[in-house]
């Protein structure tokens, strides 16, 4: 199946903004969305748990109002924290579309799902309001995100053909791990029929912000940047028709518009360049977070997951003092890691179901030895 409305093959992901402080830079965001729309593309992807809400306000303000509705195509999700009802289901979405400044969604997902979730949108019929949403016009298409494993994607797909995409977590670290099933989630995919929307092809800037030992494979290549290489590995899986990239700034938006606009596979030298990179960082033992910041939304102790997690990779990639400075920077005015209260509603919101609560004391034992 295809999208005709869909332009090239690249998405503006929404999720990490240009911020001044605690706001969305809009004069930064406007210029991207300028510059992104005049490369020809036209996807915008957001949710209402993205930035506080301040995802779709943004939105609202530096495209919905400065471009014709039908220049450009939006996707809105409903996201699990959201709604505990039924009947909560679409007041919460005519609140998405007040906040987006638009009358109607051009892509609306089941928000990642999995099989908790998945049992909690059926119980909220929440599946079926959306395709009722499409029936009345509101919504043009209907698919869902996932995160879990591909046995349950099945399922879903099975008990709700009339998903028409499926948008999944896919970058070169992750297309063979276990814990992601990458390859195993695009196969399911292909046995219903559903195309494929990529999301954290860069694994949240991990596959950016490479250590020197493995950057050297990409450099040698005298080609695309990091971020270039990853958008591209994860554009050529089978299945992918679009790929999102969550862009923080206008270099990062030209880099990629750079890339994809001229789109190409890899070719057999850049697909062993990519391999070693994956040898090199898998012998690391890094945190694979994407920083994506579900698990920070209900911490009661309010700890800055993502961020100390940053520091211990960072500590274990360059060995130096810096992380252990901003270890106490992010710690000055949220939670420690050792003060983390075992609660697990960390765990229970992470996409890549990471052992938080372990990562967590493997954390305290680094930075706040006595």
């Amino acid at each position: 199946m295809s999208f005709a409305e869909v332009k090239k093959n690249f998405g503006f992901g929404c999720m990490r903004l240009p911020m001044q402080g605690e706001e969305v830079d809009l004069a930064q965001f406007s210029q991207m969305v300028d510059e992104y729309l005049a490369a020809g593309f036209n996807y915008f992807d957001t949710a209402r748990v993205y930035l506080g809400g301040k995802s779709e306000t943004a939105i609202r303000e530096c495209i919905a109002k400065r471009y014709p509705r039908e220049s450009f195509l939006l996707a809105d999700k409903l996201s699990n924290a959201l709604f505990e009802t039924e009947e909560e289901v679409r007041p919460l979405f005519q609140k998405q579309l007040e906040s987006c400044g638009v009358e109607y969604f051009d892509f609306y997902l089941m928000h990642a799902q999995g099989k908790v979730y998945f049992e909690k949108f059926k119980k909220c019929r929440a599946y079926e309001q959306a395709l009722e949403l499409k029936a009345e016009g509101l919504i043009r298409h209907v698919g869902l995100s996932f995160h879990d494993k591909a046995e349950v994607l099945d399922e879903i797909l099975t008990e709700y053909p009339q998903m028409e995409f499926v948008q999944l977590q896919l970058n070169y670290m992750d297309y063979d791990d276990p814990a992601i099933q990458g390859r195993q989630c695009c196969e399911v995919c292909a046995k219903h029929g559903k195309p494929v929307i990529v999301m954290e092809p860069v694994k949240g800037g991990n596959l950016v912000r490479l250590p020197e030992d493995a950057l050297r494979y990409i450099t040698d290549l005298h080609g695309d940047s990091p971020a270039g290489y990853a958008i591209c590995a994860a554009a050529g899986y089978p299945g992918v028709f679009m790929v999102l990239s969550g862009m923080s700034d206008l270099a990062q938006l030209r880099d990629n518009v750079a890339v994809m606009k001229d789109y190409r596979p890899l070719d057999e030298t850049e697909q062993q360049a990519v391999a070693e990179v994956c040898r090199v960082l898998r012998s690391k033992n890094l945190i694979p977070c994407t920083a994506c910041r579900y698990c920070t939304d209900g911490c009661p102790k309010h700890i800055d997951i993502p961020r100390l997690f940053g520091c211990l990779n960072s500590k274990n990639t360059y060995k130096d003092w810096n992380a252990d400075y901003y270890y106490g920077v992010y710690t000055a005015r949220n939670g420690k890691a050792s003060e983390c209260i075992g609660c697990g509603k960390c765990e229970a919101a992470c996409p890549q179901h990471l052992p938080i609560r372990q990562y967590l004391k493997d954390v305290a034992k680094e930075f706040e030895k006595k």
